[in-house]
């Protein structure tokens, strides 16, 4: 699988040398010397569109892939068009197992995740986590679109992180980027993105688990708003 680095010392050095470096300079410090065998996950939101810009601008050798929940807006999935038609066909997507969703179904009902977090946590594993794994599997470096100031489970994060939970090193080259930075980048370059941006929406996930927020709300806010948890699905438990 090549190098990686595994202990707190090598990351907490290779963390200082990041924060000089431009998100292309951290990308390519990444697979430089941790490994080349990398992958980008993207949920076509905002800050994963503009690292796939990146990625195709720079032609570089990082596979991407998307999660297809089977539950996404229409404005998502027309976002990956649109993704398609200006770079190409870079995306591979992953779907859920069809036997977990369909007896998960048949069990909770269409939207049982309503009923408790903890039902609400097994779809995001079985429409999200599952798939991920599967994605993830084969590769030293994980590169996210994820921001510190996104929530406070975010805002103690690194450039660079030892992932416990899928044993890879975690790269987030747009961590100390702000919302405005992302959609300034986004119109400079003119890079297609989730018109829901417009909307009020900032984190984008499921559209029954998605909701525009309020001026002054957390960023997060949107993302199950029914319940009192973390905002976080799983993923990512920074």
């Amino acid at each position: 699988m090549g190098k990686h680095f595994l202990n707190d010392t090598e990351l907490k050095k290779i963390n200082i040398l990041a924060e000089n470096l431009s998100v292309d300079e951290i990308i390519s410090l990444a697979m430089d010397t941790i490994s080349p065998k990398a992958v980008f996950t993207t949920s076509f939101g905002a800050e994963d569109q503009v690292i796939t810009h990146i990625i195709a601008k720079n032609k570089l050798s990082i596979n991407i892939i998307t999660l297809d929940t089977g539950r996404l807006f229409n404005e998502t999935l027309e976002t990956f068009e649109k993704t398609t038609k200006k770079y190409g066909n870079i995306v591979k997507v992953l779907f859920p197992d069809t036997h977990d969703v369909e007896t998960y179904v048949d069990k909770n009902g269409i939207n049982g995740f309503h009923d408790s977090v903890e039902l609400r946590k097994e779809c995001c594993t079985i429409r999200k986590i599952k798939p991920l794994q599967r994605g993830l599997n084969g590769y030293s470096v994980w590169i996210t679109g994820l921001r510190a100031d996104q929530s406070e489970n975010r805002s103690h994060m690194n450039f660079f992180e030892w992932d416990e939970r899928f044993k890879i090193v975690k790269v987030n080259p747009l961590l100390h980027w702000s919302f405005d930075d992302v959609m300034n980048n986004i119109h400079s370059n003119f890079i297609p993105y989730n018109l829901l941006h417009d909307k009020g929406f900032v984190s984008i996930g499921c559209a029954p688990c998605t909701r525009a927020i309020q001026k002054g709300e957390d960023f997060r806010a949107g993302r199950w708003w029914w319940e009192e948890s973390k905002k976080e699905c799983g993923l990512h438990q920074s």
